[in-house]
């Protein structure tokens, strides 16, 4: 790959569901803070390249800030198997030892037919090797913007899970031909 990439990495609006809920694919974004929205869209530069994980929420954000975005699974959100849909109350409660063993390394441990951290982590190695160089905006998850200070910080999976990365927020990271370079992290727009 030729080139150096000046990525916008904006984590996806607030999904319009219920809070605590490990969401599925298919939960919809809340898009109703539109001065947010607005003001993000503007952070952007023009003629960005524009990608996104195919989940509805990642689609909708992408659109609501006037992009057209090419989906990538390798940016789609930790999957967490047979805990998706489920609320993170009623797991803890019933979930057992399983549930509980999770949480203690999160980073290599997996849900039940779903995948680690760390594995989101290679997926996302793999999806970055994908876009070329210049401007491009990823519309994605919390999870998909650890994985990417991850690599560009090379820093073990259980330090990325560190990072805040709230909804609407903008990451900027540099992909240059000497390395990395991390601009900024988990910037609000109000």
């Amino acid at each position: 790959m030729e080139g150096e990439t000046f990525l916008w990495l904006i984590r996806h609006a607030p999904v319009a569901g219920v809070a605590g809920t490990i969401h599925a694919s298919d939960a919809p974004a809340d898009l109703g803070d539109l001065t947010q929205l607005e003001t993000l869209r503007q952070r952007l530069p023009r003629d960005v390249a524009s990608y996104a994980s195919p989940s509805r929420r990642t689609v909708e954000t992408a659109r609501a800030l006037r992009l057209e975005p090419s989906l990538m699974t390798e940016f789609s959100e930790q999957h967490f198997g047979d805990w998706t849909g489920r609320k993170h109350d009623e797991l803890a409660a019933t979930g057992g030892e399983t549930y509980t063993e999770f949480w203690s390394d999160p980073a290599h441990k997996r849900p039940p037919g779903g995948e680690s951290f760390e594995d989101q982590v290679a997926r996302v190695r793999q999806g970055l090797l994908r876009i070329g160089s210049g401007p491009a905006a990823l519309v994605v998850h919390s999870g998909t913007i650890r994985a990417v200070l991850c690599i560009a910080l090379d820093l073990t999976p259980e330090a990325a899970l560190r990072f805040v990365v709230d909804p609407l927020s903008l990451t900027r990271i540099d992909r240059l031909a000497a390395g990395w370079r991390v601009v900024s992290v988990n910037q609000r727009m109000t």
